[in-house]
């Protein structure tokens, strides 16, 4: 399938999964929580809530191209994402942060499944030091 026609719900499903995955290998790496389960887990909510993901977006929404802020692309097909109707209520987030956390989601699910890794990280490395110093 193509990416670009795919449900963005199935890609921020996808993305939700690369981006907890992601963290979790930062966290450890760093040797957050002196490596116990529970602080660790405590450490990748600040970075994988609707909260800190919807900050994130609107981050990357703000920077110019040049600076890796999103193409045109990408803005395009996270703006199909935040405006999807979302079928369930939100349990820990208001819904313009929830809509706005799936768009960053589903970003990283396309770029996951277009094969543009290198891109993908680049957007999930740039949200989490904006997350780190936006605590």
């Amino acid at each position: 399938m193509d990416p670009r026609t795919m449900n963005p719900i199935a890609l921020a499903f996808l993305g939700d999964a690369v981006y907890e995955q992601f963290v979790r290998e930062r966290l450890v790496r760093s040797g957050a929580g002196g490596g116990h389960a529970d602080m660790l887990h405590k450490a990748a909510v600040h970075y994988v809530c609707a909260g800190a993901q919807a900050k994130a977006m609107a981050y990357l929404n703000g920077l110019a191209p040049e600076e890796g802020g999103l193409s045109a692309e990408e803005a395009s097909l996270a703006r199909r994402a935040r405006n999807h109707r979302i079928a369930t209520k939100p349990k820990n987030a208001d819904a313009a942060e929830y809509k706005s956390a799936t768009a960053f989601e589903a970003l990283l699910g396309y770029l996951y499944l277009s094969d543009r890794m290198d891109r993908c990280l680049e957007i999930m490395e740039k949200a989490a030091v904006f997350t780190e110093e936006h605590k």
